[in-house]
């Protein structure tokens, strides 16, 4: 089978890594080994995505109150994965090499502890002029969230303008905490085993007209073949939007 071409290749893909714990625990692991290996699968399917042409690669790391349930020790083994992997990724040459410009959304600032949030505002700063790829993370982010910051927002801004105040599409998606986020084509979801299905509130407004990929593959197993082969299959898709 030929290889798809890049005009085919989804724009942006999302990825909701689902079985990092699972995987550990299926290997005789702590759970927190899954998150370790699960970052390093992160490493190599962003070089898989940009090689394949994929402009923008969106992770979800963390929901709003992930941290919050987990056990302490758990908690603060991934919050030491997380300054690892981050501090690597912001020291790779790969990053500079392709222009890739890392963003993180959500409420990070407000739950992570102040070395690692110096961690990533560095790598948000030293990228924020790059525009050739996107490396997005979605960090203590909550979909519900999302929506209710625009709304709030949009509240703001009614009460300080005029009579004739408008809501308009636009308005409602520059008012979002993933403003910075375009339409997702691809939506990726690993470890799913006999119940294929999404999860709440995940980029609500970007995935309206989202494909869907469900892997039974536990993320530290979903490699970059596995990424390409969803891809292709993408790229072989007729899409709708909703037609």
């Amino acid at each position: 089978m030929m290889e798809p071409e890049k005009t085919l290749m989804p724009n942006h893909v999302a990825i909701i890594p689902d079985g990092n714990r699972r995987w550990a625990k299926k290997n005789n692991m702590k759970p927190w080994k899954g998150h370790k290996a699960g970052a390093e699968v992160i490493e190599e399917l962003s070089r898989k995505a940009l090689q394949m042409g994929v402009k923008y690669l969106t992770f979800w790391g963390s929901s709003e109150d992930n941290l919050k349930k987990r056990p302490f020790e758990e908690k603060k083994e991934l919050l030491k994965i997380y300054e690892e992997y981050f501090q690597k990724l912001i020291s790779s040459s790969d990053i500079f090499d392709n222009e890739t410009r890392i963003q993180i959304i959500g409420r990070w600032k407000e739950q992570f502890p102040r070395r690692l949030k110096k961690i990533l505002e560095e790598g948000v700063i030293k990228t924020k002029n790059h525009s050739a790829s996107f490396l997005n993370f979605l960090l203590a982010y909550s979909g519900d969230d999302d929506i209710l910051h625009a709304v709030k927002e949009i509240k703001k801004q009614a009460r300080s303008s005029a009579k004739d105040f408008e809501i308009t599409r636009d308005l409602l998606q520059e008012s979002l905490i993933s403003s910075p986020l375009p339409q997702v084509d691809l939506v990726i979801r690993t470890g799913v085993q006999g119940d294929p299905h999404n999860s709440a509130g995940f980029l609500m407004w970007q995935t309206q007209n989202s494909q869907y990929h469900f892997s039974e593959k536990l993320f530290p197993e979903f490699s970059p073949h596995e990424l390409e082969k969803a891809l292709k299959e993408f790229a072989a898709r007729e899409r709708r939007l909703g037609k």
